[in-house]
């Protein structure tokens, strides 16, 4: 049984001896018998960690301890070069995707390695902040102003940074520069050639950067959901929520269906958001004194709209028509979900870090002036994730300039949107495809963020494995052809 382990670790990582770089030496990987994450049955795996200094900068500093498993191909003559996937955030964990390898096609022809990126829930140490999470369960449901929420805030990231570099942690530490150098320090732990890179929404930041500093090493990159490193997230937000909004009106009239059931759907929703704005929707929760209360205008409804999953797309005007008829159980849902308690602050130091210094920085505050003044029905909502006050209680420095510059690469690169994706809009990944001249894009109609994630249609993971197996060329799917346009609404 020992000799069969080592050949099989002997067939994954090259070696069989503990570390599979030179013990001692900083990167390195070490197999460890325990995953924090155990994967289903079916699919045979290592797992090991990747120790990696916390700055690169600072000889003999901290070092860091990264999750990584390797899951092996079902193939009898795999390719050489794996598919390495990272998920979105910044902050969320990887490793909930170890538990559903079987369902994963990539494994149909590679192996597929999935990495957990520093500061997130695995890694050591972990960026949690529980301070912010409490935020939401002492203040949600009480009315509180915004002021009284973003002073909230603003304590809650003094007193998990405080509590943080009392550890020794270095917050500067934690940018997508970082992460890249750690993929590709993994990359030659494991002596690979070359890897192919498989990211979604803020992780696709994490190819960008690769594709700039360590072009070498990358075959191909599908970038599912891409945010751009040139793009102003807080500059734009609201706007991408109001075409969305768009999108579906127009998507209803295009369908002979939809515009029977739900007549003028644009011009009488936006009435009834207006009414909103005037007299909101009031609802609360509880049993017992003092109720939660929730109050929910325009901004609300808006949010909650555009952040359903591509399963539920098809009955978006349906809802719209039962709130307009006073139908509120859409919104007292909603209100019980947020009743129930917020983030529990898992990874978001590290979201903070990388949001404060690459994002927030390169926001002026004239912009965000602009981006609220640009649409009536959201001018009450900030388009910030994290208010400049937050980020400067968080105290990291800006990121280099060059981190908010497009990325130019003759990388062969798949992108995948969906047409109702508020937060990484499809015409992002158009934008990019300027300085990606062998870039392709495939924008799945009425899908939202995430495609690939899509566990009802699989057309999307279909596709990113195609590309991987022919990056030269974009994929034609039977699938994706047989997509309804317009969107097929209920």
């Amino acid at each position: 049984m020992r000799l069969l382990l080592c050949l099989f670790i002997l067939s994954v990582f090259g070696a069989c001896t503990r570390p599979v770089t030179e013990q001692g030496a900083v990167p390195r990987f070490e197999i460890a018998r325990k995953p924090p994450v155990m994967p289903n049955k079916e699919t045979p795996y290592t797992f090991g960690y990747l120790t990696v200094p916390e700055s690169r900068d600072r000889a003999n500093g901290r070092q860091l301890k990264l999750p990584v498993y390797r899951f092996q191909s079902r193939s009898a003559n795999p390719a050489p070069d794996p598919v390495v996937l990272t998920f979105g955030g910044p902050g969320s964990s990887s490793l909930s995707a170890a538990a559903y390898m079987k369902y994963y096609r990539y494994l149909d022809d590679r192996d597929l390695i999935l990495f957990e990126q520093r500061g997130t829930r695995y890694a050591r140490p972990h960026l949690a902040c529980p301070e912010w999470g409490q935020v939401s369960d002492q203040l949600a449901g009480t009315q509180a102003s915004a002021e009284e929420w973003n002073a909230a805030y603003v304590a809650a990231a003094t007193a998990c940074r405080d509590r943080l570099e009392k550890t020794g942690v270095d917050l500067n530490a934690y940018r997508t520069l970082a992460i890249a150098q750690d993929i590709e320090d993994l990359r030659k732990a494991l002596k690979l050639e070359k890897i192919n890179l498989l990211t979604t929404s803020y992780s696709t930041k994490i190819a960008q950067v690769m594709m700039r500093e360590f072009p070498d090493g990358l075959r191909s990159v599908v970038m599912d959901s891409a945010l751009p490193l040139a793009a102003s997230w807080g500059a734009s937000s609201s706007t991408n929520l109001m075409e969305l909004l768009g999108q579906i009106f127009r998507d209803c009239a295009d369908n002979p269906d939809c515009a029977a059931a739900y007549p003028d759907l644009e011009e009488r929703f936006t009435d009834y958001l207006k009414t909103l704005n005037e007299r909101p929707v009031v609802v609360r929760v509880g049993d017992r004194e003092p109720q939660k209360t929730f109050t929910f205008s325009a901004v609300e409804v808006i949010e909650l709209l555009s952040g359903i999953s591509t399963g539920e797309v098809p009955g978006i005007p349906r809802q719209m028509a039962a709130l307009m008829a006073g139908d509120i159980s859409l919104l007292e849902d909603q209100a019980r979900q947020l009743a129930g308690g917020g983030s529990t602050g898992e990874g978001m130091g590290m979201r903070l870090s990388v949001w404060c210094a690459e994002e927030t920085a390169f926001t002026t505050p004239a912009a965000v002036k602009e981006e609220r003044n640009k649409h009536d029905l959201l001018r009450d909502r900030s388009p910030l994730v994290f208010s400049y006050e937050v980020c400067r209680s968080w105290g990291v420095d800006a990121a280099a300039a060059r981190e908010n510059v497009p990325v130019k690469s003759d990388v062969p690169v798949l992108f995948i949107t969906g047409t109702y994706d508020a937060i990484t809009p499809p015409k992002w990944a158009e934008e990019m495809s300027k300085t990606l001249p062998n870039s392709h894009q495939l924008n799945f109609p009425g899908w939202t963020h995430g495609p690939i994630t899509n566990w009802s249609n699989p057309c999307a993971m279909e596709a990113a494995n195609a590309f991987f197996n022919a990056p030269t060329k974009k994929p034609d799917l039977p699938c994706y052809a047989d997509l309804p346009q317009p969107v097929a609404f209920e």
